[in-house]
């Protein structure tokens, strides 16, 4: 196992009184191709994939972290990707007992799973809200045919709107995921996107720009993009949409149609709450009365199970040090057009806010961030200039920020 080390502050970790919320992230590597704007660890499948193998290899991984979360509750669980959906009904099935069977999970914990509308049959995903899916986030990304081809996506309009169907049907909760600023999309092809959405009336919709990300296909070979003032009309046509059927802009690229309907899991990262990730390339927050520990297992899926097999998932690992962790907690909560409350970052964190004061100053007398002794928002100039504001909270030997 890889040790990371770095110089610290002389109190070198955050003391936390009490514990956050616990998720668990379960990660399935493998997609049937990979996207050209992808950079999370997945692999293409080539073949029958190793189902069994690979469920004994998350199972064993849970346990060999058990002792870092005894006696702790599981708020939401998520399966992301890759693409979940390629699992079998009884996959799931068999992953969810058996985590129960190791932690105790709240009785109306959510449970989400990601699918592609390649990979979408009534019968399957009836069978995943059987074994306890109640909530399901699909990777539509447009509903024009032209976008979706030159996205690499495997679905077409007509699929994206049959899988749209499927899920009204089975779930009574679901997530529908769209990009815009997309290859030689204008704006009113985005529009239309949305609009597309909204016929469906979904509970909670994601609406992300397109970002090039180093190490993917459409970093060494850019594709033609709307430009900025575009893009920037089409981010706001599409809020202002969402904001006229009643949506809630409750983050950046997140809309619920209630309360009720924001994503818990999602919610729990950004309010700096903790997660235990398995799974290939799975990542891990875990606080404790000594600080707050990060963890990253092995991401290919072959070598994951073999460290598996040792007992020895955990690729690397580091405690998060004074100097990083407001940075750390900003790069979440501020994603929050409501922001949070002040007590939050102590609780959180285990260090006053007082030692952000000289970064909340500055944020202040530049408008990007409102507040007084109880709440802390970014303002709309800070929503739009969000990386500039996240900036501000970069520790001094840090030279680029590591948000997307």
């Amino acid at each position: 196992m890889t040790i990371v080390s770095r110089h610290v502050a002389p109190y070198a970790a955050p003391r936390l009184s009490t514990l956050p919320p616990l998720a668990l992230y379960i990660h399935i590597p493998w997609c049937v191709r990979k996207c050209p704007y992808c950079d999370f660890n997945s692999h293409e499948a080539r073949g029958e994939l190793p189902e069994r193998e690979y469920i004994a290899a998350l199972i064993r991984d849970l346990e060999c972290a058990l002792p870092q979360v005894w006696g702790r509750r599981i708020v939401s669980v998520f399966f992301g990707g890759g693409t979940p959906s390629l699992l079998s009904a009884q996959g799931v099935d068999a992953i969810l007992s058996d985590a129960r069977a190791r932690l105790p999970l709240e009785s109306d914990a959510e449970v989400t799973l990601e699918a592609n509308p390649g990979t979408f049959e009534a019968a399957r995903f009836r069978d995943y809200r059987a074994a306890g899916v109640n909530r399901l986030s699909i990777g539509i990304q447009s509903f024009n045919a032209r976008h979706l081809k030159a996205l690499g996506r495997i679905h077409d309009d007509r699929q994206a709107r049959r899988a749209v169907d499927i899920a009204r049907a089975t779930f009574e909760n679901f997530n529908l995921d769209l990009m815009y600023g997309l290859p030689q999309q204008t704006l009113e092809e985005a529009c239309a996107d949305v609009d597309a959405a909204l016929e469906y009336a979904p509970p909670h919709l994601s609406a992300y720009h397109l970002t090039i990300e180093p190490n993917t296909y459409f970093h060494r070979y850019p594709p033609q993009l709307p430009d900025d003032d575009t893009s920037a009309a089409m981010q706001a046509e599409v809020e202002a949409r969402l904001a006229a059927r009643g949506y809630v802009h409750y983050e950046v690229s997140a809309f619920a149609q209630s309360a009720g309907r924001m994503c818990r899991h999602n919610l729990n990262y950004w309010t700096f709450g903790d997660y235990l990730g398995i799974g290939a390339g799975a990542h891990s927050k875990i606080s404790s009365a000594q600080g707050i520990v990060r963890e990253m297992r092995y991401k290919q899926p072959k070598e994951y199970m073999e460290r598996v097999a040792r007992d020895a998932p955990v690729q690397s690992r580091r405690e998060v040090s004074i100097d990083e962790v407001g940075f750390e907690f900003m790069m979440n909560a501020l994603r929050l057009t409501s922001g949070f409350e002040a007590r939050l970052f102590s609780e959180r964190v285990g260090v006053p806010l007082t030692c952000l004061a000289r970064q909340l100053d500055e944020a202040e007398r530049k408008g990007l961030i409102e507040r007084d002794h109880r709440h802390i928002a970014p303002t709309a100039l800070g929503r739009r200039f969000l990386n500039d504001l996240l900036q501000m909270f970069l520790p001094a030997e840090t030279t680029s920020p590591r948000w997307q």
